[in-house]
Formats: structure tokens, sequence, C-alpha cells
């Protein structure tokens, strides 16, 4: 039974992070596709690639995957199982708060964070399990997690004006008709750099989640025949799911994750690509990239620093700050009121829908 839990729950990662990729892909295309340099398909489709892509960066240049070590320690299993409770069925629960909040933001257009859903949903499901015993989850990340909440949008917004500024000004004795035609062109280049960035934070999380997983089964893998779930018995297949650390990750994990993003991307999000594109502040070819550049070069640190960010944040911070480089008017900020009251309650709702979630399965498990 355990086993069968396990694999439900590696399922549902790779649904979550399906959606993810659909919810999330006009965070990395909007800009390219509002300035009309390629359609929404031909950018759906860059999208997806460099999206996969990031896996073979992360792997053979970076050489880690430390988004997924800080996600995998969000809850502390032996907490939980000194509770007598599943850390399976609280992944569970929390995957599918995760998912449930991304459907209904995506069907409303909300570009909300797939990332924080996954970790408010996580936090609920773990406080559930325990009676609310905040000992059950690694708060010191998860407020962490909470403050880049802020701190991301932050980054993007002044690498944005500054990047903005800079860009300008070299391009002053530039005939705007010249400009817009090298942007354009330069704004493939900095699409694909927020995609691979986009690849490298969230991924990483569903990875994060699966490898919770597994070393919280390890005693179930290794007492059970796998060869009965496979067609070939030949193989032994437990040596594919034994894990030592959340650092000690096997290959087939990231594959999976960075394969479902990529395919979730091709899946679009038109209703999401709207508000990132133009409802924010009007974006020409030359912002298009300069927001791109600054929102990938945020995601780039923040996985050097190993913190889980929300894309959404950092190039709804980014577009802010290159509009305001106009002027401060040039921002809808409406628009932008509504965003981050959606930012803020992410994690909360994501907590309460995994807390009910965990109680019915809890009550039929």
């Amino acid at each position: 039974m355990s086993l069968t839990i396990l694999f439900i729950v590696i399922a549902l990662a790779i649904v979550f992070d399906f959606i993810n990729g659909f919810h999330d892909a006009a965070n990395s295309i909007a800009t390219v596709v509002a300035t009309k340099v390629l359609t929404p398909l031909q950018a759906i489709i860059w999208a997806a690639f460099f999206n996969f892509i990031a896996f073979f960066i992360a792997k053979y240049i970076i050489g880690e995957f430390g988004v997924a070590d800080t996600i995998s320690k969000i809850i502390k299993e032996d907490v939980l199982t000194n509770f007598g409770a599943n850390p399976s069925i609280v992944i569970i629960a929390a995957l599918l708060a995760a998912i449930t909040w991304n459907l209904l933001t995506w069907k409303l257009g909300i570009p909300s964070s797939s990332s924080h859903t996954l970790i408010g949903g996580l936090a609920g499901g773990a406080l559930a399990s325990t009676g609310f015993d905040f000992a059950s989850i690694n708060t010191p990340i998860i407020l962490t997690i909470v403050a880049f909440i802020f701190v991301a949008p932050i980054i993007g917004l002044l690498a944005g004006n500054v990047i903005s500024i800079i860009t300008v000004n070299l391009c002053r004795n530039v005939k705007p008709h010249k400009a817009d035609k090298w942007f354009k062109r330069l704004q493939l280049v900095s699409s694909a750099l927020l995609s691979i960035g986009h690849g490298l934070n969230d991924s990483q999380k569903v990875m994060g989640v699966i490898t919770f997983a597994l070393l919280a089964n390890q005693d179930t893998i290794l007492n059970t025949d796998m060869s009965q779930w496979f067609m070939n018995d030949s193989i032994h297949w437990e040596e594919f799911f034994i894990t030592k650390s959340s650092t000690d990750i096997h290959d087939w994990v990231p594959i999976v994750c960075f394969s479902a993003i990529a395919l979730g991307t091709l899946g679009g999000g038109m209703k999401i690509l709207k508000t990132m594109g133009n409802k924010i502040t009007k974006i020409t070819p030359i912002e298009g990239f300069t927001a791109q550049t600054a929102s990938a070069i945020t995601l780039f640190f923040t996985e050097h620093i190993k913190m889980p960010v929300s894309t959404t944040h950092v190039i709804t911070g980014s577009i802010i700050g290159v509009g305001m480089t106009k002027r401060i008017s040039a921002v809808r900020w409406g628009v932008t009121i509504s965003l981050l009251w959606a930012w803020i309650l992410t994690i909360p709702v994501s907590a309460v829908i995994a807390t009910l979630f965990y109680y019915i399965l809890n009550y039929f498990i």
C-alpha cells in the first residue's frame, strides 16, 4: 500500500510540474509575444526547448540541484513520523492543493506563483498531520521564501530599471526603427535565458518533492520486491528509488521533471499571457529585452543561492522597473496591486486547501 502511495505522489508531482509549465509559460514569453517578435505558438515552442536545456546546465555546468535540496527540507519527516503521520499522504494533500489553486488562477487569468502554492501546500499538509505543531516544518526556510515574495520582484524591478537606463543611453543616438530591429533579435536571446532560468528554478521544486517522498519511503522500497511493478524482472528496480540524502538525486528524477515542465509549456497559457504582456505596462522591443534580461539575471542569482522564487514575481517586478524608466504613471498600478494580493494570499490559501485535502485523505486511507 505504501509503495502504491509513493507512485501516486510521483505521478501527482509530474502532473503539477506539467501544469506549472503551462501556468507559468506566459512569464517567459509574454514580452516576446507582446512585441510581436514571435507568434504565441513559436514563443511557446521556444520557451519549452530552453526549459529542458536548463537540465543540462544544472547537471553539467552548475553541478547541483540546489533549489531541489531546499524544497526537500521544508517538511521535517522525523517529526511527522513521531506523530504517526504518513509523509506521503502529506505530500499528496500538498500537491492536490497546489494543482487546485494553479488551475483556478489559470482559469481566472491570474499570474500567481506555482512555487508558492506548492510551498503553502507542503506547510499546510504537514501542520494538519501533526495537530498544527510548527516543529513539523522548517520555519526559517519558509520565512525566507516568504520574504523573497517581496525581495525577488524588488531585485527584478531594480535590475530592470538599471539595465533599461543603461540600454537606452547606449542607444540614444540610434534611430528608433533600427533599435527596434536590433532588440527584436536580442529578445530571442533574452527570452531563451529567461526560459532557462524558469526551468532551473521551477523544475527543481518538484524534484525536491519527489526526493523527499523517496527518502521518506526508503524502508518500504528496500523491503519490497519492486519487480512486480515492472515488466522486466531482471533489473534491480529498487536501485532507481534508493536515495541516501536530499542531494543524492537519481538522473531519472530531473529528466522527468524538466521534461514535464517543458511539455507543460507547450500547452500554452494565453490567459496569463495577456495580463503579463501589456496590462502592466506597454512594452516595446527594447523594453522587452531589458525586462527579460533583468528577470533572467535575477533567476540565475536566486538559483545560485538555492532559493526557490516565483518566475511570475520576478518578471512582474522587471516589467514594472522597465515601465518606471519612462514615468511612474506608465505602470498600471491597479493591475499590479491586484497581482500583489494574489501573491500574498497564495501561500495561506494553499495551506488551507492542503489542510482540507489532508483531512479527507486521512479519513479514507
